[in-house]
């Protein structure tokens, strides 16, 4: 389930003349039933409340008094989220003939036309006071309370998102909290402006149109809501149309070779995840995103993640992680993705979150190797983010919708892919520019899209932790090679650069300094423009001893990679 819980207004929503009708409480039950979270919503006084509403047990919380007091009917335990109004502002306006007026646990409240009089009072006796109207009640309140605030502390004790809640109303007070969560709905009585703000306007009237709603998502989930407003914006086409991948739908595949913009586009997609406070799970098998904005990191390259500490983490709400699996080789990494797998499964199954999983280097640990085992199939909303898609699990492919492929061979990589997974890609796909990806629904049956692709807002320190202690490869190594000894060593990584650097003879650190080898290898294949650059320069001072000349390229080699991976 996607949508976990439906949090309701009371009067002229659930209630109409204060009667929930028996049909309406039927519904009530149901969702209750199909696993999910009732939370009640409401402007009144909860004594009143719990007299003229007797099923208040059917909820979960119910959030009264507009917002200042939070109540579990399970242990009839009442929270007040608010300092009360001084008792002489009521009585006051009782000397003032203001008729009816009714004190709460934190709000004071009366009816129209008595706001004018309600505001002087306020100014005379100099209070920090707000009023909320609701359809001719007016509501005296302490400032910074009202419903959408109550909500998200009940959510809070519920450990649930607000992104995977549907809120229903029909009045003025209302506004706030239909607009804090996932998707909102006004029955068919609602207020012609809050009939304009929300994501469906009901058919039916107060209880009925809650039935109506109940039913809906029962049957539907998460397919009444817009992909505009619970999608992640991958960037828009060349009709000027904005492609969208759903939390709720199947996974996302991005891949492409080395160097192609992998992690720049997973980056770009977690920028928007945290715009629209979706919560996200980075699994980082090689330290790349180790500076990632709008997350905590555990683990580093010396030191592997706690499991109990990345899912305390993940339990917070609000929370984002990157798990650093950097320290880790290649069988303990698998081991550890697997438990964070099926904690995360279990969390998500709870309360929502993380609402996105996004796994690097996804052949590390989502592989043909583990194929078969539990972990190896993510859940919803996962992202395989590889350069060997033919390398991973097919019962890991079978969840993907969404192919990106990027880089200048893309469409042969579409092919290469559909080929190796039976999948038919159409004809004539289009060739993407450069700064595009294809972007192909490989369930839809339509042909993949070229995409304009965003550069992140955040400076993506690309690869910073896998060119520190990762490997390269052999044919992108760096080979150190005596011409006299004959021998030759090689460098798979910068860490491993400086120990080879600070051993080897005089001789074969100048040779490869005057020739420049040592500026191509980081321009080439470290892709860092900056130290090269820098290694230009000492290159080109002749006069520095071999000492002085390592020592410097060594430091400018700490400076940027070896701090950000002591996380």
């Amino acid at each position: 389930m996607y949508f976990l819980a439906l949090a309701t207004d009371y009067d002229g929503t659930l209630a109409n003349n204060d009667l929930v009708a028996e049909q309406t409480c039927g519904a009530l039950r149901r969702f209750k039933d199909s696993g999910r979270r009732l939370i009640l919503v409401t402007g009144r006084e909860l004594p009143e409340l719990k007299r003229v509403f007797p099923e208040i047990a059917l909820f979960d919380r119910v959030v009264a008094e507009n917002g200042a007091l939070i109540y579990d009917p399970a242990t009839g335990q009442e929270r007040l989220l608010a300092s009360p109004i001084p008792q002489e502002f009521a009585q006051r306006l009782r000397e003032m003939n203001i008729a009816p007026v009714s004190c709460g646990r934190a709000i004071v409240s009366t009816w129209e036309p008595h706001q004018g009089a309600v505001l002087d009072l306020i100014r005379n006796l100099g209070l920090e006071l707000q009023i909320v109207f609701n359809k001719g009640a007016v509501m005296i309140m302490p400032p910074g309370v009202n419903k959408a605030s109550g909500l998200l502390s009940a959510l809070k004790e519920l450990d649930l998102a607000p992104q995977n809640v549907v809120a229903v109303g029909d009045a003025e007070n209302d506004h706030t909290f239909l607009n804090a969560c996932g998707f909102a709905a006004a029955v068919a009585n609602a207020l012609p402006i809050v009939k304009s703000e929300v994501d469906l306007v009901l058919k039916g009237d107060h209880g009925s149109g809650v039935v109506e709603l109940i039913d809906t998502l029962i049957r539907e989930d998460a397919n009444i809501a817009s992909k505009i407003e619970h999608g992640i914006l991958v960037g828009v086409d060349r009709g000027g149309n904005g492609v969208h991948i759903e939390p709720h739908c199947g996974n996302v595949l991005i891949m492409g070779p080395s160097q192609c913009g992998k992690s720049t586009l997973a980056t770009v997609l977690t920028e928007r995840m945290a715009d629209k406070h979706f919560e996200f799970c980075v699994i980082d098998p090689e330290g790349d995103y180790i500076d990632l904005k709008d997350a905590v990191c555990v683990g580093s390259r010396d030191a592997p993640p706690s499991l109990a500490e990345a899912i305390k983490l993940l339990d917070d709400v609000g929370v984002n992680l990157v798990a650093n699996l950097q320290a880790l080789d290649l069988r303990k990494r698998w081991t550890l993705f697997s438990r964070l797998l099926m904690q995360t499964a279990l969390l998500r199954a709870r309360t929502g979150r993380p609402h996105w999983l996004i796994i690097d280097e996804a052949h590390e640990v989502v592989s043909k190797q583990h194929d078969g085992a539990i972990a190896t199939t993510p859940p919803k909303a996962a992202i395989f983010v590889t350069a060997y898609p033919q390398a991973l699990a097919a019962s890991a492919i079978k969840t993907v919708d969404v192919v990106i492929a990027l880089g200048d061979a893309s469409v042969q990589t579409l092919a290469d892919f559909g080929r190796a997974f039976g999948m038919q890609i159409p004809p004539d796909v289009q060739q993407p520019a450069s700064d595009e990806a294809l972007v192909w629904k490989c369930r839809s049956g339509q042909a993949p899209v070229p995409v304009r692709i965003d550069r992140p807002v955040q400076e993506h320190r690309r690869h910073a932790g896998k060119y520190a202690v990762g490997d390269v490869g052999p044919e992108r190594s760096f080979y150190f090679r005596n011409p006299r000894s004959g021998t030759t060593l090689k460098a798979e990584n910068l860490y491993r650069f400086m120990e080879i650097a600070c051993a080897i003879d005089d001789g074969t650190w100048e040779r490869h300094l005057r020739a420049g080898d040592y500026s191509a290898w980081f321009r080439d294949v470290i892709k860092d423009e900056l130290l090269a650059y820098e290694t230009e320069r000492i290159e080109a001072k002749r006069d520095l001893e071999p000492r002085i000349s390592r020592n410097i390229i060594r430091r400018a080699i700490w400076d940027r990679y070896a701090a950000p991976c002591q996380v």
